[in-house]
């Protein structure tokens, strides 16, 4: 085997948002850094590509909005380095039965984090929104203004230059087949297909639907994520009532709660088009994906029909998506996020992040902070690290314990 001269202080596998935004927080830094891709940079085999995200603070735990406060301060921050904007802010809304548990929690949990939030009734959110969303009678929305849409590729591309700016070393088209305990002062030892090694003080592993299979075949660990094909779903504003459904027209992010969760993001990336789209997918080998459009949809295109017909005033046609596109989860049990050391013969030597369910993109730059603290301080602070722990699952392999019957951690592609 080739072994590179170099030894790097951190070496990160997986050059997705979270990889990228660990890259460019540790070189920030002063930590010499090797961020590696198994397949081309900005790749559409994953979870990091595509044309729109949301950013919201309406989470119904309050540790999740507390990240996303910091993670928008730090997208922020990137862009004004970069210059350039990925990070387009809006408003965002929550609807759903009133009844329903999750709309009560997500108002505490904004308000013990300062961002404000307001209930609405139907008729409330009729008028807020000049009429173009419209609800049942016995249904409610929260509106709160911590929005907006991110540009995915964009900001990937943006979180890599910045680390590249910043002395990090870029490889794309690497794929890792090991990681070893290094002998004698300690370290980790990153092995290639292609038969070259890395030498790494420290590793970060942010492999995204390939995290699993990488640690069981690399590490000899098993941790507990799914990977789920899904795809997202563009319709067509009738004529007339394009500018209405803009962030310029103040329309907002928005999740319905409920079964199925329906998502989406205002009309941005394509004139005319609003993107809704359904939560979830189906599961797969992230290698053999059927890239089939409309593949883990599962039959439900129905139900967003009737929700795109009855929820968006009849100004949005209703016959079907005219545009979709595939994409990637990568599920926990419980939808939490899995941060933690490997531990093992690893100790505090490799971090581990993946499990992001949907929901992770917006809260990039605050993970990739918490990974820089942990491989160069073994610690983080300000961030309730117990949510995230791969422990959780040894007395309970569903994870975490929700407070609530409907998790909308991850209506936000």
């Amino acid at each position: 085997m080739a072994e590179t001269a170099a030894e790097f202080d951190v070496i990160v596998i997986g050059a997705g948002i979270m990889g990228s935004c660990a890259a460019y927080q540790t070189t920030k830094r002063g930590q010499t850094t090797l961020l590696l891709e198994q397949f081309d940079f900005l790749h559409h085999r994953g979870s990091s590509h595509g044309e729109s995200r949301t950013i919201r603070a309406a989470y119904a735990e309050p540790h999740y909005a507390a990240m996303v406060v910091e993670s928008s301060r730090l997208w922020e921050q990137a862009q004004s380095e970069i210059g350039y904007r990925v990070y387009y802010k809006t408003r965002h809304l929550d609807l759903g039965p009133s009844a329903n548990n999750f709309l009560h929690e997500v108002i505490h949990s904004c308000r013990s984090n300062s961002v404000a939030a307001r209930p609405l009734d139907h008729l409330q959110t009729a008028e807020e929104f000049s009429g173009r969303i419209q609800l049942p009678d016995d249904w409610a929305a929260v509106v709160t203004d911590l929005g907006g849409v991110l540009r995915p590729t964009k900001a990937v591309s943006m979180f890599q230059s910045l680390a590249f700016r910043r002395g990090a070393v870029l490889r794309d088209n690497v794929k890792v087949s090991a990681i070893a305990r290094r002998g004698g002062d300690g370290g980790v030892l990153v092995s290639a297909a292609s038969g070259e090694t890395f030498s790494g003080k420290k590793c970060v592993v942010t492999a995204g639907a390939w995290t699993k299979e990488l640690l069981e075949s690399a590490a000899g660990i098993e941790i507990p994520i799914q990977p789920l094909q899904t795809s997202v779903c563009y319709w067509r504003i009738k004529e007339g009532f394009e500018k209405d459904y803009t962030i310029e027209g103040g329309f907002p992010t928005f999740a319905s709660c409920g079964h199925p969760y329906i998502y989406g993001t205002p009309s941005l990336e394509f004139p005319g088009l609003i993107k809704v789209a359904l939560h979830g997918g189906e599961s797969c080998d992230p290698d053999r994906r059927t890239w089939v459009l409309g593949s883990g949809l599962s039959g439900s295109v129905d139900q967003l029909r009737e929700w795109v017909q009855r929820r968006l005033a009849g100004r949005v046609e209703a016959d079907g998506p005219v545009l979709t596109q595939s994409c990637m989860y990568s599920m926990t049990p419980d939808e939490d996020f899995v941060i933690d050391f490997l531990g093992g013969i690893f100790g505090k030597d490799v971090v581990v992040a993946g499990g992001f369910s949907g929901h992770g993109f917006k809260m990039g730059p605050v993970v990739g902070k918490i990974l820089a603290d942990l491989v160069i301080d073994g610690e983080t602070h300000g961030v309730e690290m117990k949510h995230f722990g791969l422990g959780r699952f040894k007395d309970n392999p569903r994870g975490n314990v929700k407070g609530f019957v409907d998790q909308v951690s991850s209506c936000d592609r």
